[in-house]
């Protein structure tokens, strides 16, 4: 059944939990709170703040699918901060970790999704224009959770001629069905839910599942221009 994650629910009554740190959400680290504080600069408002962190992890780290790894420690929210590039699970959690850092509550979530403007390269090594697992970010803004996916930077979308996925912390930001000339681009088919940290084992579970040519292949070999940071 096909689905779109949705936002802007009601926080809850226990939402201080998606303030505490955690091994991969290290929000208390200090690579972690460096990130989040140059991000905001001299923003007040949490809205701003959550606006300015989107921007930051969007366009500061370079999307790039060959970033997936199986060491947990890619998945560490400093970890990425520290990198020149990362995919959209790591960048989520980045997000929501910052968030942290600075008192927004911040989860992460995930959901199936079919990119029908892969490259041919990728698609080759992926084997399926399916890709399971993608991350996103969930950031309690004003009392209600709202969706922000800080995916693809904007240099890579105007190489691939489509529209950059806008923030403006009042409503959700979730991929485009089609992009700016009418193609099919991103179309939402499952959603694997929202959660305080990262599900790691259940991810590398869904990765050997839909992917096992692509673990047992390792690295991948050569380029792919287009994701590679200009």
């Amino acid at each position: 059944m096909k689905t779109e994650p949705h936002g802007q629910s009601p926080c809850g009554e226990h939402a201080d939990i998606y303030l505490e740190p955690t091994w991969f959400l290290d929000s208390d680290s200090p690579g972690t709170r460096a990130f989040a504080m140059r991000a905001v600069g001299d923003a007040k408002s949490e809205t701003d703040k959550a606006v300015r962190l989107y921007y930051a992890v969007r366009d500061g780290i370079w999307y790039s699918p060959y970033a997936l790894t199986l060491d947990p420690k890619g998945y560490k929210a400093s970890s990425v901060a520290a990198s020149r590039s990362a995919f959209c699970v790591q960048k989520a959690i980045l997000l929501a970790a910052s968030a942290r850092a600075l008192g927004i509550r911040g989860r992460v979530g995930f959901a199936d999704v079919r990119n029908h403007l892969a490259t041919d390269k990728l698609l080759a090594r992926m084997g399926t224009d399916i890709f399971v697992f993608h991350g996103y970010a969930e950031l309690c803004i004003e009392g209600r959770w709202l969706k922000a996916t800080p995916v693809f930077n904007r240099s890579l979308c105007d190489r691939f001629g489509v529209r950059a996925l806008e923030f403006d912390g009042r409503s959700d930001a979730v991929f485009h069905p089609f992009d700016g000339q009418g193609r099919r681009h991103m179309e939402y088919l499952r959603d694997r839910g929202s959660f305080a940290d990262f599900p790691y084992d259940e991810m590398v579970s869904a990765f050997t599942e839909a992917y096992p040519h692509l673990l047992e292949s390792g690295p991948p070999r050569g380029r792919d221009d287009i994701f590679e940071p200009g």
